[in-house]
């Protein structure tokens, strides 16, 4: 079973990163405020302001600005601002022992979504797909702020996943498999591919989701990691939505699922409203779930973080 870290409460320290590509400084301000508002000490890195085009600083100073929170023993979770590009860059130069010697909670999405993998797989800890900084705004459905709090405050299991009214998950290829799940966006997966970093899939269950990008483009990367072997090893598949992505010679995220995935033949699940969408589902990477298609039910078996 993987490292679970502290859970968080309230007066706890949030300390602020950028890992990949700056925000603007208004939305950190409004984060910040908001967070404090909850009750919530915040601290920010260093680098959370720098700008160097698409990218907040070297992949050094990056680094060392997520490696100092997980040194700082007031810290109890770790915030990314936002994602973007670039988190991959700052792989190499991670302490994972260290890491694995001192548990947090991390949570983001998009971009983040290799880290999270990574720190599951080399330094065994769970991490979650879920809330970044950026979030943290009057416009954000209370169903996000109720998933990420359920994840990272809550010792007990999550239990059954239950997505917003209206967007019910659905079952696309029966089956019922039980593993750990892994993953995320699909975009950031696919730049690991080929590196030391890219995500394992053996016997794990796999999600993915993605943004902005045209569904013949989409199509290239799932045949990228059909052919690196990532839905052979995989025992099942959460497909979460693909938002604002076009329509392509003629074909929709929805005709990419029935005619690439579903062949696939692994149990397979689709709509999940985890990532970029307007809601989206807390989901730690690394915890054992059930996928049951039969009974249409995604369930989170192991507890994701430790009583603090």
């Amino acid at each position: 079973m993987p490292i679970r870290p502290f859970a968080l409460k309230r007066g706890d320290t949030i300390g602020i990163v950028t890992l990949g590509s700056p925000p603007e400084r208004n939305e950190v301000e409004t984060g910040v405020e908001m967070l404090e508002e909850m009750g919530f000490t915040i601290l920010l890195g260093r680098n959370v302001y720098a700008r160097d085009g698409f990218i907040a600083g070297t992949a050094q100073e990056r680094a060392a600005d997520l490696m100092n929170m997980f040194a700082n023993p007031q810290v109890k979770m770790i915030l990314p601002s936002r994602g973007g590009v670039g988190v991959a860059g700052i792989l190499p130069y991670i302490d994972y022992p260290f890491i694995q010697q001192n548990a947090k909670i991390i949570s983001g999405y998009s971009d983040i979504t290799v880290l999270l993998n990574a720190l599951y797989q080399y330094a065994d800890l769970t991490t979650f797909h879920s809330l970044m900084l950026v979030d943290f705004n009057p416009n954000t459905p209370n169903y996000n702020f109720n998933q990420f709090f359920t994840a990272v405050s809550s010792p007990a299991p999550i239990g059954q996943i239950q997505t917003p009214p209206g967007m019910p998950l659905r079952s696309r290829v029966p089956g019922d498999v039980t593993g750990p799940i892994v993953g995320g966006n699909l975009t950031s997966l696919i730049g690991t591919l080929g590196t030391p970093f890219e995500i394992d899939t053996r016997g794990k269950i796999l999600l993915l989701e993605d943004t902005h990008e045209p569904i013949n483009t989409i199509f290239r990367y799932t045949e990228q990691l059909r052919m690196a072997g990532k839905f052979r090893d995989c025992i099942g598949i959460v497909m979460g939505e693909c938002t604002e992505c076009d329509e392509s010679y003629g074909k929709t995220y929805e005709d990419l699922i029935n005619e690439f995935i579903v062949p696939l033949g692994k149990p397979l699940m689709t709509n999940l409203t985890s990532g970029h969408g307007t809601y989206k589902t807390a989901i730690p990477i690394g915890a054992t779930v059930n996928l049951n298609t039969f009974n249409n039910t995604l369930t989170v078996l192991t507890p994701a973080t430790t009583p603090s």
